[in-house]
């Protein structure tokens, strides 16, 4: 429509700062410069709305040298001015120039307070954050400074800190009630984001998908479903949010039954199905061994992420269809969407357990070529392929040749396959080398370096290391299993005195 209006040779200064509002990241760079030119040009430029709009153009777009050259030689500034220039200096990590601008600031306004403190605190310096929130005149502190700092706080993890502001909160919004919840459930500490949770005066949908995703991402699947049907009973309808959350929980407990009544109702509603729902979908259904329905799902939709195909090359990977796997990631590189750590990490653990070491190297290959960090875990990957393939001797050359210290994962891929193959002599290596670090050694490893030495009639090193497991007192995990029986899921666990019998009868 703006195009049109030029064409015509009409400049319209009014919508320009729309028009540059619009334009928040490096992409739309050059129809930044296009209307700030456009502007010198009309002499509109020294408008303070626009020059304010263009200072905030540039720095969303990375450009804060040239906002700021912008704003030194605008002929008027206002708050938003100057709240544009120290928003884009925190956007782009300059905590130290946004401070000094932030000090220089006449008239700061509870926006720019808050904006400063919550800046400091996503950028990691909640020390100084703390030291301007407790510089904030009273007349301006309002619920929302005392939130951002609160959040702030949760965000980082610092959840004792971020309780102190809480309890001191003369009023508390549902946006602090939820960081609390977040910030709890992000550190693990479930108990006490519960303890929050049930102090809500009025709970709102937010608010109950912060603690059913906190219940998913720490593996209370069935609270979260529970806690579903709990906030359906109080009369809140699921978003997206929601049903991604809770599609993850049924993905933990493997309950097909519950995940498809979520699909149906989310058909039923006419929810939109973003990329993320299509992604908790695929996963949803290939965890629950469901790959049809995983793979109609995915078919079914046009736009796929990264997200959408990781979803359902790892459903393939961990139901053990690697020719799938390898399939999809060559449509996956058809479609122009760039593979990432996660798509290569499954893809190689998928070659691992087909035994498909050629492949796997392949693989490699392609990471390097797209300039992708190959990790410890993906090395992890390739020393487990190699060491069940029976290539030793390569499997431990990559490990010496790797650039970062192996961790209990690799060297317990090492183990295990001196014991597939049998090979003492390089399991003794191994042992050399967690023997530099013991901490690296746990108690899966010693049963292995126990078996090994037993399968090689080392009776005495095999009974020496399970012995110092017993007086390290080290105990078997108890074998588990889940089963549902109804609609409840029931744990079943061996009890601890045919624990001990078996450990009294056999080695560890």
């Amino acid at each position: 429509m703006y195009k049109q209006f030029r064409h015509q040779g009409t400049h319209d200064p009014t919508v320009i700062p729309q028009l540059l509002k619009a334009c928040d990241s490096l992409p739309f760079l050059h129809y930044v410069k296009g209307l700030h030119a456009e502007s010198i040009k009309a002499g509109s430029n020294i408008d303070v709305f626009i020059g304010t709009a263009t200072v905030a153009a540039y720095a969303k777009c990375g450009l804060v040298s040239d906002a700021r050259k912008l704003f030194d030689g605008m002929p008027e500034r206002n708050v938003v001015t100057w709240n544009a220039m120290i928003g884009g200096y925190l956007r782009n990590c300059d905590t130290d120039s946004a401070l000094i601008a932030f000090e220089e600031m006449p008239g700061k306004t509870r926006v720019s307070w808050s904006q400063m403190i919550g800046g400091l605190a996503r950028n990691g310096d909640t020390v100084t954050a703390r030291r301007l929130f407790d510089k904030v005149p009273c007349e301006l502190k309002d619920v929302v400074i005392w939130t951002v700092m609160v959040d702030g706080y949760a965000k980082k993890g610092e959840m004792e800190a971020a309780r102190e502001v809480f309890e001191l909160m003369p009023e508390r919004n549902c946006f602090v009630w939820s960081s609390m919840v977040c910030g709890y459930c992000k550190k693990g500490f479930v108990t006490e984001a519960e303890a929050i949770f049930k102090q809500i005066p009025v709970r709102n949908l937010e608010i109950w998908n912060s603690m059913i995703a906190g219940y998913v991402q720490n593996g209370f699947g069935e609270k979260a479903l529970q806690a579903f049907e709990e906030m359906r009973v109080e009369g809140f309808e699921p978003d997206e949010f929601t049903v991604v959350s809770v599609l993850s929980a049924c993905a933990q407990l493997g309950d097909l039954h519950i995940g498809k009544q979520i699909h149906n109702m989310i058909e039923y509603k006419g929810m939109v199905v973003n990329q993320f729902v299509l992604s908790g979908l695929v996963d949803m259904y290939s965890k629950c061994g469901d790959l049809v329905n995983a793979r109609l799902v995915f078919e079914s939709c046009n736009e796929r992420n990264v997200f959408c195909w990781n979803a359902m090359i790892s459903g393939f990977a961990i139901n053990g269809k690697c020719k799938e796997v390898l399939e999809y990631l060559g449509r996956m590189e058809e479609s122009n969407i760039r593979p990432d750590a996660v798509t290569f990490t499954t893809i190689l653990s998928a070659c691992a357990h087909a035994g498909l070491v050629s492949e796997a190297l392949e693989v490699i290959s392609k990471m390097e070529a797209y300039g992708i960090e190959i990790e410890i875990r993906h090395y992890g990957c390739m020393v487990d392929l190699l060491a069940r393939a029976g290539r030793l001797k390569e499997a431990y050359e990559l490990i010496k040749r790797m650039p970062v210290k192996p961790n209990e994962t690799v060297l317990g891929s090492m183990i295990g396959g001196c014991w597939i193959h049998s090979d003492m002599k390089m399991a003794e290596q191994v042992i050399k080398m967690i023997g530099a670090d013991s901490a690296t050694c746990d108690n899966s490893h010693n049963v292995l370096l126990s078996n090994i030495n037993a399968a090689s009639e080392k009776w005495e090193n095999a009974e020496m290391i399970r012995r110092s497991m017993v007086d390290g007192g080290s105990e078997k995990i108890r074998g588990c299993s889940s089963i549902i029986l109804g609609n409840s899921h029931v744990d079943l666990s061996i009890s601890k005195e045919v624990l001990h019998q078996m450990n009294g009868q056999s080695a560890i």
